[in-house]
This record gives C-alpha cells, sequence and structure tokens, in this order.
C-alpha cells in the first residue's frame, strides 16, 4: 500500500480514500451528519466522506487548511500558515487573526476545548537555521485571543481528557507529548509537564486524540504506526499501518469505535531525525 490514503481502522484495516495526499491531516468527525472531513494542507485540498452512503469527495480547492473544526450551527474555523479564519464551504475564509500579541500566526494543527474555544499551535521549525518558537494560541467564542504558552518547535496535534480538565500536546520536534491542567470555565492552561518523550527509533508524535477512557492515541510520523498511552503516559498499546508517516487519527463512526488514520506522501528533507524527510 502507498503512504498516502485515509484508512478506517476497525476489526481491521480498510482503505477509505486514496487521493495521492501529499500530506493528509486533521481527520475530524462529524457526529450530527455522519461524516468524516479531512484535509490535505500540501496539496491544498479539502474533503468528505459519509458514512452511510460511503462516498468520498473533495469539497474545496485551492487554499491551506492546517487544522480545522466544526462551528456551530455550520462552517470551520481552520488554521494555516497565514492565520486563523471563519470558513462557510460555500464562501470566502474570513480572518480572525494573523497575530496574536505580537506575534505571527503560523499555525497548524488545532482543536476546540468544551467550551467552544479553539486551541491551535504556531510553528517556524527551520532545522539550518535558527527559528522563533512557536506558541499555544486560544480563541474565545467572541473572537478574543490570548497566548496560552510558549517555547515550541513544532507545535502539533491537540486533545482534551474526557472531562475537559487536561489538555494534551505534542511538540513533534521535540519528539515530546505535553500535559497540562486545564479549567473550562476560563480557559487556562497550567503546569505544562511531560506526557511522553518518544524514542527516536519510533519517529515523531504528531496528530492525536483522546478516548472515552482517557487514554491517548498518538500517530507517529515515521513509525508506521498509532499507539495508545495509559492517562500516566504509559504506551499501552500499538497498532501498525502500512505508511511510513503516519500523520493523525479521529474516532467516528454510529457509535464512535472506529479510528480514522490519514497519512502523507510528500516530504522536504529536515533534520529532526537522522536522514528522515519532513511534510512542513
Amino acid at each position: 500500500m502507498a503512504n498516502r490514503q485515509t484508512w478506517r481502522l476497525m476489526n481491521n484495516l480498510e482503505i477509505i480514500a486514496n487521493y495521492n495526499d501529499l500530506c493528509g491531516e486533521c481527520p475530524v468527525w462529524d457526529g450530527l451528519q455522519q461524516q468524516l472531513f479531512w484535509t490535505d494542507c500540501v496539496g491544498q485540498r479539502f474533503y468528505r466522506y459519509d458514512w452511510c452512503t460511503d462516498r468520498h469527495e473533495i469539497v474545496q480547492q485551492g487554499f491551506e487548511i492546517n487544522g480545522f473544526v466544526l462551528n456551530e450551527p455550520s462552517g470551520f474555523t481552520v488554521t494555516n500558515n497565514s492565520g486563523i479564519w471563519y470558513w462557510q464551504t460555500t464562501g470566502e475564509l474570513h480572518l480572525i487573526a494573523d497575530n496574536v500579541d505580537g506575534k505571527k500566526c503560523q499555525m497548524n494543527d488545532c482543536t476546540s476545548d468544551p467550551a467552544g474555544r479553539l486551541i491551535s499551535g504556531s510553528w517556524f521549525y527551520d532545522p539550518n537555521n535558527d527559528f522563533p518558537r512557536g506558541d499555544l494560541i486560544q480563541v474565545d467564542t467572541d473572537g478574543t485571543t490570548r497566548v496560552l504558552d510558549g517555547g515550541f518547535k513544532l507545535a502539533n496535534g491537540l486533545g482534551f481528557s474526557p472531562d475537559g480538565r487536561t489538555l494534551y500536546f505534542a511538540d513533534s520536534a521535540e519528539r515530546r507529548i505535553y500535559a497540562y491542567d486545564y479549567d473550562v470555565a476560563t480557559g487556562a492552561a497550567k503546569n505544562r509537564r511531560v506526557f511522553v518523550d518518544v524514542p527516536i527509533e519510533r519517529g515523531l508524535p504528531d496528530g492525536l486524540s483522546v478516548d472515552s477512557e482517557g487514554f491517548v492515541w498518538s500517530a507517529e510520523w515515521y513509525g508506521s504506526r498509532v499507539v495508545r498511552y495509559d492517562p500516566e503516559g504509559k504506551l499501552e498499546r500499538t497498532i501498525l499501518t502500512p505508511a511510513k508517516q503516519t500523520s493523525s487519527l479521529a474516532f467516528g463512526g454510529p457509535d464512535l469505535t472506529s479510528i480514522f488514520v490519514t497519512s502523507a506522501s510528500k516530504s522536504e528533507v529536515m533534520s529532526i531525525m537522522p536522514r528522515s524527510p519532513w511534510c512542513k
């Protein structure tokens, strides 16, 4: 199998779409519509898969989507290298923020907290030159923005524990997943600590998701796998994939027991790992 598909992991692995994605990312399940959305952030294509009809399609082409979340009652909030945007699929993008506290919003993955705030990480990673460190940025439901934390090399996957009290956040270039204490009432993230350090031979932590038992699932780029950690950070399970560049995952299906996994085919040489490429 080529390393550029979107799969569904149930009792076995099933390819549901193969668009030769350069960098498939950010699968998001819409439980109301029983549909999966995902993006090819490098190929600039945005997709939809319908569970009931088993059909998939390109929704939009021609603009960059690194991460996104569903909005109510409709549309998406989108993060990309130019900022944070509101988007109705039938219209243009409307800018929410291109900088926060004077810091450029060159954004990667994102998630939403239980109160509906957007959280995303900025990234400026350049292995050949000095580069500014990225920030963890929050957009409240009224559009106000703030920096939650900073000092990151390459911001990536985010997710919340089932009770909303723990925020998980991956820095791929550090090969590390962090955990924060999170206050849903105020949106404050405090007490950053290392949840997992990923050994170099396993690859890089990319997109992540948290299941109903509070276990953290992480897609390991260069690792050809998704892994599951218990709430203490102990490796509990490994599922191999046919893709070296396994990029992200999300739970979905009518009972949320299927795992949708994205992957990538394009690489650019970067020195996060010896002689290893990276999609951005």
